[in-house]
């Protein structure tokens, strides 16, 4: 693996700070993406292989400037996409 999304060991990316009392979700949206995901797997349209495809297929640039659960949610909405579960 060589792509972004393979960044076990980088340099240059400075401390991941640890934050104290960390929520399970930050906003209610990402506890929502958690459920869409879940239920999309459960429709076994994809797989969890095909998910995360999905996201070390994002751009560098949007894949270093999204959060946790925005990249979920860009790689939902492009495998929806895909699989024509949506239009």
């Amino acid at each position: 693996m060589n792509g972004i999304h393979d960044m076990g060991g980088m340099h240059g990316f400075g401390k991941v700070a640890a934050e104290a009392n960390e929520p399970i979700f930050h906003d209610r949206w990402e506890g929502r993406v958690l459920g869409l995901q879940r239920s999309l797997l459960y429709t076994r349209a994809w797989n969890i292989d095909v998910f995360r495809d999905a996201q070390e297929r994002l751009p560098a640039s949007v894949y270093l400037g999204a959060s946790y659960y925005e990249r979920w949610l860009l790689a939902l909405t492009h495998s929806a996409l895909d699989k024509g579960l949506v239009s």
